[in-house]
């Protein structure tokens, strides 16, 4: 089980993007998170007519390190560290570490 999944409302907290917020779009295996409308890069695009694709340049999200992102706290809305507990009935779930409220909401 993932700390950060995707759907996931998170907060940027280190970098030039520090203190943007947004949804998780992707979880890479490398390591790191697409975020909607944070850390955008222009990028350059041949035209490909198989595709459908039109050229010229394009606004794009690049990948943040998954350790620069909170989860935000809905109550408090905070980003805040997760960790994991265990239920009684066997379930593994999101809680947050200062609050210690269940983060699956």
């Amino acid at each position: 089980m993932q700390k950060i999944r995707k759907g996931d409302q998170v907060v940027v907290t280190t970098g030039r993007e520090k203190g943007k917020r947004g949804t998780v779009l992707r979880v890479l295996e490398s390591g790191k998170v697409l975020i909607e409308g944070v850390n955008r890069a222009k990028k350059h695009q041949r035209p490909n007519p198989v595709k459908g694709q039109t050229g010229g340049i394009i606004d794009k999200e690049m990948p943040l390190a998954i350790s620069n992102v909170a989860l935000v706290n809905s109550a408090t809305g905070k980003g805040e560290r997760v960790g994991f507990k265990l239920l009684d009935d066997g379930r593994k779930v999101r809680v947050f570490r200062r609050s210690g409220e269940q983060a699956d909401v």
